[in-house]
């Protein structure tokens, strides 16, 4: 029963989302997954496990596949699994900017010559160093700052997911990141994406938000996207990609059927996914 809460039906899959584990190589206390080394309340996938859905998910009209974790450049593997979601669609990944992986300019220039369009959002949490680091870690702001360069000099489309503030003067903040983008000699135009404190698994945000004026918030990840995880040694479908940490949010095996099913939006990040929105994925998609 839904009790009140909306009903949000797919409108079409736009994004298949890839969880590559919880494990990260770092431990940020306000990661929304409680990601940290060696974090196995998710597991890594393997390719022989995700091609028969990255199969699947073409013949159901995904437009493309999206990775994120943890953190998915430390995944085993991730190179033969980028370049087998590569010669099928489009793909975004989620990166801190940190892992060594990025520094391997063979492997990019192999991803860079696929036959669909790679990009990355890297995240830098503020645009002031000592704050971007009091939750990041000690110099994990210039280690994103280079991953970022490398990337783009490599050719990717790159962006940055950055953390909203509640109330912030988002011009002023947006202004601030551009500032710190000339001086890191970066283009200035780089797409900027702000996501909200989700809080850790489990809990509820930090905040709420009350639901959009005009029903529901149709970028809400629900309606554009599913999301392949691993739980207990198994691929599940789940609704999106903000509740993993809830059970009740798996659809099951199939990513058909997950297709069809309808997610009562009841999951403590709903209230924020509904309102304002949660832009995870970022609005422009690369064809």
């Amino acid at each position: 029963m839904s009790t009140g809460h909306p009903i949000i039906r797919l409108s079409s899959l736009r994004e298949l989302w890839i969880h590559t584990g919880t494990a990260c190589n770092l431990s940020c206390p306000f990661c929304h997954e409680g990601s940290q080394p060696g974090d196995t309340r998710l597991q890594a996938p393997t390719l022989a496990e995700l091609a028969p859905l990255f199969d699947a998910a073409v013949r159901l009209g995904v437009e493309r596949f999206a990775f994120t974790g943890g953190e998915p450049l430390i995944l085993k593997g991730v190179h033969e699994i980028l370049l087998h979601a590569l010669a099928l669609r489009p793909v975004l990944v989620l990166t801190n900017g940190t892992a060594p992986f990025i520094r391997r300019s063979h492997q990019l220039q192999q991803l860079r010559e696929a036959p669909h369009a790679l990009s990355f959002r890297v995240s830098i949490d503020y645009p002031d160093e000592a704050r971007h680091d009091a939750g990041r870690g000690l110099k994990n702001f210039r280690k994103a700052i280079e991953g970022l360069r490398l990337l783009h000099q490599a050719g990717f489309a790159t962006g940055i997911t950055r953390l909203g503030d509640a109330g912030e003067d988002a011009a002023r903040v947006d202004a601030r990141f551009r500032a710190m983008l000339q001086r890191q000699r970066l283009p200035q135009d780089l797409p900027i994406v702000a996501l909200p404190e989700l809080g850790r698994p489990g809990a509820p945000p930090p905040t709420t938000a009350p639901p959009a004026a005009n029903g529901v918030n149709l970028q809400a990840a629900c309606a554009r996207s599913r999301m392949v995880l691993r739980r207990d040694g198994r691929l599940r479908i789940h609704a999106c990609p903000l509740t993993d940490d809830d059970p009740a949010f798996d659809l099951g095996n199939s990513l058909s059927a997950a297709m069809e099913t309808g997610v009562v939006a009841n999951h403590a990040r709903c209230s924020v996914c509904l309102g304002p929105g949660v832009d995870y994925a970022g609005t422009s998609l690369p064809r």
